[in-house]
């Protein structure tokens, strides 16, 4: 074989080992997003069993419903391009902007904690509105259970809120919500069918 067909060869050989080296990379999950704010994501609409939901700026959000929560999926990448990491404060949420802030309440205790949205679900469950993280669901006490009613909000926390939450580390305590409010919140919920 003359030289440049051998060196032809070699590249072609380095090339095609570049390529697999880049598949195998992104199977295994890497190449992730770094965490940050911007920009914010809103998608187009996606069809998931059947059923389609259309990604939106939501301002306004202030859903009844109920929580639970994921963790067997460290390491994978997020709907927004990032790491999961279990113990973060971090959720799942079918058509919110990600990231986005969120306010959670347990229905059930009055505990408030603040989460950044970064992935899309849940897609199952009558009544489900967001999934958390581990680390979100034991910030909120609900681990044990698997799942509660809950309160959630879209919220514009502060600067310092947010940079704790992109550092994986929760946002400062929230007060929690008086129980007069927990009553008439359980009997929307009541009232919802939910």
């Amino acid at each position: 074989m003359n030289n440049p067909a051998r060196k032809a060869m070699r590249l072609t050989t380095q090339l095609s080992c570049l390529a697999m080296f880049g598949l195998l990379a992104a199977c295994g999950g890497g190449n992730y997003r770094p965490v940050r704010d911007l920009p914010v994501r809103i998608g187009p609409p996606y069809k998931v069993r059947g059923v389609t939901y259309v990604p939106a700026a939501q301002p306004d959000y202030d859903m009844l419903g109920y929580a639970s929560w994921y963790g067997s999926e460290s390491g994978n990448r997020t709907a927004n391009g990032e790491r999961f990491r279990t113990g973060w404060i971090t959720a799942a949420h079918v058509s919110l902007p990600l990231p986005s802030y969120v306010e959670v309440t347990a229905l059930d205790t009055g505990r408030t904690i603040l989460v950044r949205v970064n992935d899309r679900g849940p897609f199952a469950g009558r009544g489900r509105v967001i999934d958390l993280s581990r680390g979100a669901a034991e910030e909120l006490g609900m681990r044990a259970q698997g799942h509660a009613a809950v309160r959630v909000r879209v919220v514009q926390p502060s600067e310092s809120d947010r940079e704790r939450l992109r550092k994986g580390k929760p946002a400062k305590k929230r007060p929690d919500i008086p129980e007069r409010q927990l009553v008439n919140l359980r009997a929307q919920l009541r009232a919802a069918g939910l």
